[in-house]
């Protein structure tokens, strides 16, 4: 078993024997996960869906704590899309309260075990209140080593490759350059995620089958992992699975193997 679990994992367990199946050397250097399912485990005990929000930052500190201990390089969670403005506007308050709260919460824990902390995102068109702990985070973990978590918020991934292609179309226009210049390293740097390694696995909770327009870009060759369990189950066990499965594909980036036949 890995070393840095073994405060925390017990050994014998079904978490111990999962990390004895995981190839330290063939982890995915970037995670994207859809967090999915809050309403739903909400419902399904008769409490409110704010309920679910709040069960489900544990999950993101089993998230964070986990993938810190397998030293993973980047995490992107998907926290709140361009279209969840659409919920009603008593569940949107309280989301960016929570995400207040738990900013508070755990930013310090966070900074201790060398955790960088990023938004991405239309950040400008949250509430002001939001954006200074966005920033308070960003500056307390700024130099920090360990994983990088991104935080998607107000994030939709058509709008970030519209503003990424106006973005690189008006850099090549000040350089004189045509617009038929632009090419595929223009637009990725010009991605909120630019110089972070492209997405290696894509993990959903919820047993939805969709990608609800995360990443669009980055997931061009991402392993999809999509799981019944609901987020507020998705643990440590879960997380582990996931990454088991992780190593078990066969990723060919578009190619075939040298001894099979095209």
């Amino acid at each position: 078993m890995h070393k840095n679990f073994e405060e925390v994992v017990e050994p014998g367990s079904k978490e111990a024997e999962l990390l004895s199946e995981i190839d330290l050397v063939r982890l995915p250097r970037h995670v994207a996960i859809i967090m999915d399912g809050n309403g739903r485990w909400a419902k399904l005990r008769g409490k409110p869906r704010v309920f679910g929000h709040r069960e489900g930052a544990e999950s993101v500190r089993a998230i964070l704590d986990t993938f810190g201990r397998l030293e993973i390089e980047v995490v992107t969670l998907f926290a709140f899309s361009t279209e969840n403005w659409k919920r009603p506007a008593e569940e949107v308050d309280a989301l960016m309260q929570m995400l207040k709260y738990y900013i508070g919460q755990e930013l310090e824990s966070v900074h201790r075990n060398n955790i960088r902390f990023r938004a991405i995102g239309k950040i400008d068109g949250l509430d002001e209140g939001v954006q200074a702990e966005l920033r308070r985070a960003e500056d307390r973990t700024v130099e920090n080593t360990g994983t990088l978590i991104n935080v998607a918020l107000n994030y939709g991934g058509r709008a970030e490759i519209v503003e990424a292609a106006i973005n690189a179309c008006e850099r090549l226009l000040s350089e004189d350059r045509p617009v038929s210049d632009l090419s595929e390293d223009d637009i990725e740097e010009n991605l909120y995620t630019r110089g972070l390694p492209e997405v290696d696995l894509m993990i959903r909770t919820s047993g939805e089958m969709r990608i609800s327009n995360f990443l669009l870009w980055q997931i061009a060759y991402s392993e999809i992992y999509v799981t019944e369990t609901l987020f507020p189950d998705f643990r440590r066990e879960e997380i582990l699975k996931a990454i088991v499965e992780y190593q078990r594909r066969d990723r060919r980036f578009g190619g075939v193997e040298e001894s099979a036949e095209a």
